[in-house]
This record gives C-alpha cells, structure tokens and sequence, in this order.
C-alpha cells in the first residue's frame, strides 16, 4: 500500500513538472511569466512565492471541501488565496525591498492566477490533502522552471549575466529588445517552438516503434 501511495503522489507532483506544465504546456500565468523574467533571481523568486501560495491554498480548500458550500466556493477560494498572497507580500518586503521593488504588483497578482484558482477549483476541492498538495507543489515546481527557463535566457542575452554574475566581461553588447516586453514574447515563442518540436519527435519514435513491433 505504502509503495502504491508513494507512486501516486510522485505522479502527482510530476504532472505539473512535465506532462502539464503550467508554462509549456498549458500556456497559463503568462501575465507574470512575461512581465518579470527579465533574470532569473526575478523568475526564482515569483516561482517560489506563486509555490508557496499554489500549495497552501491547495491544502485547505482541499482540507475544506466537504465544509464549504457550492455556492460561494469560488468567493471562499479568493479569500483564501488572498490571505496567503498577503503573507508573502509582508515575507518578500521583509527579506529585500529592492526584490519587491522588482516584482511590484505582480506579486498581488498571485490573487487571480489562473493556475492557482484552477487548481483550487479542478483539482483540490476533489481530492484529498496529501494529493492536492502533491499536486499542487508539481504545478509550482513547473511554473518556477518556466519562468527559469525564461529569465536567464532573457537575463544572459540581455544583460550578459546569469544571477548577477557577468559572463561575457566588459566588451559584451547586450541585446536590449531581451530585457523589453517584446524579448519575453520572442524567448516564449522559441521554447513554446523546442517543446512542440520534441512532442512530435517523440510521437514519431512511438509510431516507428509500434510499426516495427
């Protein structure tokens, strides 16, 4: 039984990681996944407040599900995640007010990110705590690996550094359009591109080998 649970809850945690990546797959939260990566302490960081809040709210509506009514569990979802993007605006503002500076409103945004209040409402108001939040801190896993993915292309191509760090050294003309809305539509495009490209090389390698066995 205890094998059979482990494997579930690791497919849980996976599916937002690879097969339903919230970035890659799904096309979710572009709002913030254009607006802050311009480098990757930028994109760390709004994944790893979006994960917070993603797994926490997940937990208790999951733990909540059978106590709310229907009728008002979209408002209660809100209150909820509201309240835990609220601790991670006074969390952040604690820990770098320059970081705030940065991230500016897109943090109280994490409020109406469609990935949060999806998964509230799809996924754990259905399924039990442990579940929901395997589930959950899959999903923020994969959101932080997008805009990863994102910001240090943006952050290398556009500044010449990789978390701060120079390197190219002084000679080094960036590409300025990275670090400008229309670099975040151009880098998504480019992954968006990589990951259809390797979905239908693998289906390809699947018929093959079906035709061949």
């Amino acid at each position: 039984m205890s094998d059979v649970s482990t494997t579930g809850h690791w497919d849980q945690f996976m599916e937002g990681i690879w097969r339903q990546n919230p970035v890659f797959v799904m096309v979710l939260g572009m709002c913030p996944t254009l607006a802050v990566t311009v480098s990757a302490v930028n994109a760390i960081s709004m994944g790893v407040a979006t994960t917070f809040v993603l797994a926490c709210s997940c937990l208790l509506v999951s733990m909540m599900r059978n106590v709310v009514p229907k009728e008002v569990r979209i408002a209660t979802y809100i209150v909820i995640i509201a309240t835990f993007v609220t601790a991670v605006d006074y969390i952040i503002q604690a820990i770098s007010l320059a970081l705030y500076d940065a991230l500016g409103a897109f943090i109280q945004l994490i409020v109406v990110n469609c990935i949060i209040l999806g998964r509230a409402e799809a996924h754990a108001s259905k399924n039990r705590p442990a579940v929901a939040t395997y589930n959950a801190l899959g999903m923020g896993v994969g959101f932080t690996i997008g805009l990863l993915a994102l910001g240090s292309v943006r952050e290398v191509l556009g500044a010449g550094t990789l978390f701060g760090v120079s390197l190219f050294g002084a000679n080094f003309q960036p590409w300025v359009i990275m670090v400008l809305p229309p670099g975040g539509f151009f880098v998504l495009g480019a992954w968006l591109l990589f990951f259809a490209w390797h979905a239908r090389r693998k289906e390809r390698q699947l018929r093959e080998a079906g035709q061949h066995a």
